[in-house]
């Protein structure tokens, strides 16, 4: 069936987590090797992205960004629950990524990386990974 579920504790409010090891150990448990992998996050104020592994001050600079763009706190927002600029940041990241298998190898730029990114933490979170061969 090739499908994995993982859990993920994050611990800031807003962060970026990498899971591309995860999601390899996945691939090699799969035995695919070509087709497509897809991550997906259930959750309404987490996603995925794919950019910058060698430079932390990339990921600083991306949730530095998203928060003047999409300020925590608001005057304007009607969301009761206090969180809409999390839902806000998780539409402009999705709630998936998908990626390439080629040789039982997960294909990425040698200076990238998958992030699972939470903008509503702590919290204690799942995401899936199917793995489809082809």
């Amino acid at each position: 069936m090739n499908l994995y579920e993982h859990h993920i504790a994050t611990r800031g409010a807003q962060q970026m987590s990498k899971v591309t090891d995860m999601v390899r150990e996945d691939i090699v448990k799969s035995k695919v090797r070509d087709g497509i992998v897809v991550v997906f996050s259930p959750h309404t104020t987490a996603g995925f992205t794919i950019n910058e592994n060698a430079d932390p001050d990339v990921v600083h600079d991306i949730l530095m960004k998203m928060e003047e763009t999409f300020p925590t706190n608001h005057a304007r927002y009607r969301h009761a629950e206090g969180n809409s600029h999390a839902h806000i940041k998780t539409s402009c990241f999705g709630p998936s990524q998908t990626m390439i298998i080629s040789g039982g190898e997960l294909v990425l730029g040698i200076w990238q990386d998958l992030y699972f990114c939470e903008f509503d933490g702590p919290r204690n979170r799942r995401f899936y990974v199917k793995i489809l061969e082809g």
